[in-house]
């Protein structure tokens, strides 16, 4: 604390001061300092697992969960994640939808990867949509085939629960691909408008609120049946796909929702792959069509390159499977075709290793979508 000047007084007495903690040393003129170390009050953070979470837990009480590798806040109701990372490489759980036959199920993920029973009747059943996270908690699927090519999407909330149909929401059009940028936004684009003729090259950027915008063109080579999914913790990566041969290139997004030029060489060429995030900044391709059904992947780092082919990660299928992220940095491939529809799925740890086949998910089928939601367990 600073000393106040004294100005003498005739006939005045002074004595000097007392200082109590902390100590100065020296004299009652000229510089003071600390004859030790300050110490300050800290605010606890403690940590826990999962399963060692606070039983009784207060409003906004905050923690890092050890099993989650993630900080999170009780909100009165549930454990809600740190809403700081992409929706996708945040969510703890995850929606399959739609696909062929001509069905509107989807199968909800839990944060341990289990999937469950068939759910139906959730919005007009199709064939070829995209799915994607976006508003850190909520998904939205989009677009596909019935009878035609549709542009309608239904929002899904961050319980699960699928919305009415939303229509004229871009160009209508079928296997395009869509993913997380941004933290809270996400992207939709490519897709076939004519089955198997036309290919577009446009995108539609989605707002936090599950609004999607109008149309931009001229992004990369026009394709279908390729897959996207967010890396970087903001950003978005387009790959693969097939425009009457099979394609090996990638188109990097940014978190302003850019779409950049063609990258080729980026592994094996095909069609009918999936995507999605995994250990919070990374990404995964995964199976599809070479020619034959592969079940190689692609792991791509946190700067958005991709690298060589892992083989031998559980059936080989394609004909449009899809991915999710789940359980805050894992991901989870599901479904497609290798002969015949499979409801199999394959687990993807946070390092990105694809696990062994998971059989008996729900209706086998394909040309289906997927994506993450919810920041509670």
């Amino acid at each position: 604390m600073p000393l106040q000047e004294f100005i003498p007084v005739a006939n005045t007495t002074f004595t000097t001061p007392t200082i109590s903690s902390p100590v100065l040393s020296g004299t009652t003129t000229g510089t003071y300092t600390l004859a030790g170390t300050p110490t300050f009050s800290t605010l606890p953070f403690t940590s826990w697992t999962t399963a060692t979470r606070p039983a009784s837990p207060t409003n906004y009480q905050v923690g890092f969960n050890t099993s989650l590798n993630a900080k999170e806040i009780w909100d009165g109701t549930y454990w809600r994640l740190d809403p700081t990372g992409p929706g996708q490489g945040n969510t703890q759980r995850a929606i399959f939808g739609f696909g062929l036959d001509i069905t509107a199920t989807t199968n909800l993920v839990s944060a341990a990867g289990v999937v469950a029973a068939d759910t139906t009747g959730v919005g007009t059943a199709r064939y070829g949509p995209i799915g994607a996270s976006y508003g850190t908690d909520k998904a939205i699927f989009g677009y596909g085939f019935t009878s035609i090519n549709v542009s309608m999407t239904n929002l899904v909330t961050n319980t699960g629960v699928v919305g009415s149909d939303v229509t004229g929401v871009g160009t209508a059009r079928y296997t395009a691909a869509a993913a997380g940028y941004g933290t809270d936004k996400a992207i939709v684009g490519y897709g076939s408008t004519i089955n198997h003729i036309t290919f577009v090259a446009m995108t539609n950027l989605v707002t936090n609120q599950g609004v999607v915008g109008s149309d931009v063109t001229g992004v990369g080579t026009a394709r279908q049946y390729l897959a996207a999914a967010g890396y970087g913790t903001d950003k978005a990566i387009f790959g693969y796909g097939f425009t009457g041969s099979n394609l090996s290139m990638t188109n990097l997004v940014t978190n302003q929702g850019v779409v950049g030029s063609d990258v080729t060489g980026v592994g094996t060429a095909r069609n009918g792959l999936a995507a999605a995030g995994y250990g919070t900044d990374k990404a995964i391709f995964g199976y599809g069509n070479a020619g034959s059904y592969v079940s190689l992947t692609n792991l791509v780092t946190n700067q958005g390159v991709v690298g060589s082919d892992v083989t031998g990660v559980g059936t080989a299928r394609g004909a449009g499977l899809a991915a999710a992220g789940y359980g805050t940095d894992k991901a989870i491939f599901g479904y497609g075709h290798s002969g015949s529809n499979q409801s199999l799925t394959n687990l993807v740890t946070n390092q990105g290793v694809v696990g062994s086949d998971v059989t008996g998910v729900g209706t086998g089928r394909h040309v289906l979508t997927a994506a993450g939601f919810s920041l509670t367990a």
